[in-house]
């Protein structure tokens, strides 16, 4: 499972490969379409080459451009090499930049839009004020030019016109980051405008809302290097999970958290500040006892999942995320109406709807809307929330409600979307529990 390797412990042709497949397969990019570059510590750029299947790339295909001009590999550089180099001249604390023409940026660069990051508080924190550079023929100086121009004024994602998008940032890592979380939340702009009206959110809601996450769990006192045979295979089950959904699409890199339950007092959860691509073993973090393992700082929802578990004894796993589709709902506040087919309201209900920042609230929050008989819930401007009694059937769930939300967003074309009616639900409702049983015991 190549995904999981850190890309930072990788030679620079080793992590343009990798980050290149996660692209490609992501279906982010074309065969033809799209560059990476990385500058490293003696300021060599290697970049993809030209004319070089994008799905096929080699490390061995990577092309050195030494700080003196000479370029060593079997290819030629990227036609694109002038901007990428226009862009490290002029911020010295770039070291790597993704280039690429996904459908959703590049619906926005076509209108001569940008994509508003206010519309999610994270994507604000995390991809900032998106720069727009105006439209010049491809490999010029002129292109370089545009661009760089847009980089010097501070920003980290530039949209070019009629063209893509760049991002710029200190490692590969975090530049596919980036990428990721705007393309997706480009699609759910757009998606949403097909339900509703699409939120956003003032600077002043932002910013008091992320000042909810800086208060962590307490740090254990207790430290042990030694993973009991069970807790290993816990954090293997999240692993597995987290690669899943990272590749499905399920799950952002930048965004998002999984946990399970130990016993009673404890669970394992994803930690803060690590790409979900990137994960091994020893990142995950323990909580026991409201207190999380000493050293490690869990994602900034452990606090939310630790009240879920306290407050529902026969839930056992939660996953938080935000998807495209279930985002677009998120970002509209559109009904999200699961009477679509019979398995989908069988297995989450009626999926709720809660306001911007009900997770904070000390009574009738969150954690009281959620329970294993309704499993998920949609955040306003926020994520997508989803429990089960099983790591692997909370994330069913998911996959549930995320086909859903994109059968729903479809169907929107074709007319009104006509529902299951209620006398067909009450007969589902006499098979629910029987079925839903049967399904998670096997």
């Amino acid at each position: 499972m190549t995904s999981l390797l850190n890309t930072k412990t990788m030679h620079p042709r080793d992590q343009i490969t990798l980050v290149m497949k996660r692209i490609y397969d992501r279906v982010l990019t074309t065969t033809s379409g799209g560059n990476l570059s990385i500058r490293d510590e003696e300021d060599n750029v290697w970049i993809t080459p030209a004319g070089v299947d994008k799905g096929l790339l080699k490390p061995s295909d990577i092309v050195c451009v030494r700080k003196d001009g000479v370029i060593i590999g079997d290819h030629k550089p990227s036609s694109e090499y002038p901007f990428h180099l226009a862009i490290y001249k002029k911020r010295p604390d770039i070291k790597a930049i993704v280039h690429a023409h996904p459908p959703g940026i590049v619906a926005f660069s076509i209108a001569r839009q940008v994509p508003d990051t206010r519309v999610l508080p994270q994507v604000r924190l995390f991809c900032g004020e998106i720069g727009y550079a105006p439209y010049a023929m491809p490999g010029t100086e002129a292109l370089g030019d545009s661009i760089a121009n847009e980089f010097r004024e501070g920003v980290h994602i530039v949209i070019m016109e009629n063209h893509g998008t760049v991002i710029g940032a200190s490692d590969i890592s975090d530049a596919y980051q980036k990428f990721e979380l705007l393309e997706v939340t480009a699609k759910s702009i757009l998606y949403g405008s097909k339900l509703g009206q699409v939120s956003v959110l003032e600077d002043d809601q932002i910013n008091s809302h992320l000042k909810h996450y800086s208060n962590t769990l307490e740090e254990s006192a207790e430290y042990s290097s030694e993973l009991s045979s069970v807790n290993r295979e816990k954090r293997t089950e999240i692993l597995k999970i987290v690669n899943r959904a990272c590749r499905q699409g399920l799950m952002l890199g930048a965004y998002g958290s999984v946990s399970t339950r130990i016993n009673e007092h404890e669970f394992l959860i994803t930690p803060k500040d690590t790409s979900k691509w990137d994960l091994t073993l020893k990142d995950i973090v323990l909580v026991s006892h409201g207190k999380r393992e000493k050293e490690k700082h869990p994602d900034v929802y452990a606090q939310l999942h630790h009240s879920i578990y306290q407050q529902h004894p026969d839930i056992n796993a939660i996953i938080i995320t935000q998807p495209t589709y279930l985002t677009s709902f998120g970002i509209t506040g559109a009904k999200f109406n699961v009477r679509t087919i019979p398995e989908t309201w069988i297995y989450l209900q009626d999926v709720q709807m809660g306001d911007f920042g009900c997770q904070f609230a000390k009574e009738n929050g969150l954690p009281a809307m959620i329970s294993q008989q309704a499993p998920g819930v949609i955040l306003k401007n926020e994520c997508t929330v989803v429990a089960g009694t099983k790591l692997l059937q909370a994330f069913d769930y998911l996959e549930v409600a995320e086909f859903s939300a994109k059968s729903l967003i479809l169907s929107a074309s074709l007319g009104e979307m006509i529902p299951i009616s209620d006398n067909e639900i009450e007969e589902l409702g006499k098979v629910m529990s029987r079925w839903k049983n049967y399904e998670w015991k096997m």
